[in-house]
């Protein structure tokens, strides 16, 4: 039988393979808040959870500790930007995504979705790249990225206000990126 710590060893390195870089230091033992809940329904504020896409029908914790509900994000045009503090491109697309959450953020709700590292790690990303106009879920067991189906970092899933969810699985320019960005508006 295979133990907990191997399984996700070997699920770490399949996400690891994807950015093509390891770690530049080896993850914190800082406590870490409660993980997603990926299997159980989310309280949503904004509707019945039923309206969501199955997608959407999780609870997580931010980087900063609160609890976000993927069903709340139904029925508005979202992107997820799935990352790692430590992904050489996930780094090189950081200020794109500051900018234009900046820019667009009153139309288009900006959620990052941080894995493959500890809490710490994500909290110095999100203060570097000046990331805090939106919020970060701390992914620390990749439950959110499994649900979109992300194996590798940086991706992003773009989901419509009719609850249509695009997901994108390579590195975007900034070009590409404000393209799809204003079609979800």
């Amino acid at each position: 039988m295979f133990s907990m710590r191997a399984v996700v060893a070997a699920f770490a390195m399949t996400f690891l393979v994807g950015c093509g870089a390891q770690p530049s230091s080896a993850p914190t033992t800082a406590p870490m808040p409660p993980s997603t809940s990926a299997s159980s329904p989310a309280t949503a504020s904004s509707g019945p959870v039923a309206d969501a896409p199955e997608q959407l029908r999780f609870t997580a914790r931010t980087v900063d500790g609160a609890e976000i509900s993927g069903a709340a994000l139904a029925g508005k045009p979202v992107v997820l930007w799935f990352w790692a503090p430590w992904c050489p491109k996930c780094q090189r697309e950081a200020p794109g995504m500051s900018k234009a959450a900046k820019e667009l953020g009153s139309s288009v709700t900006f959620v990052g979705v941080a894995a493959l590292d500890q809490v710490p790690a994500m909290q110095g990303f999100v203060d570097r790249y000046d990331l805090k106009s939106f919020q970060h879920i701390a992914d620390t067991d990749a439950a959110v990225w499994k649900r979109f189906g992300v194996t590798a970092q940086p991706a992003y899933a773009f989901i419509d206000k009719a609850g249509k969810v695009e997901v994108v699985t390579s590195q975007l320019s900034e070009q590409d990126l404000r393209d799809r960005l204003n079609k979800l508006t």
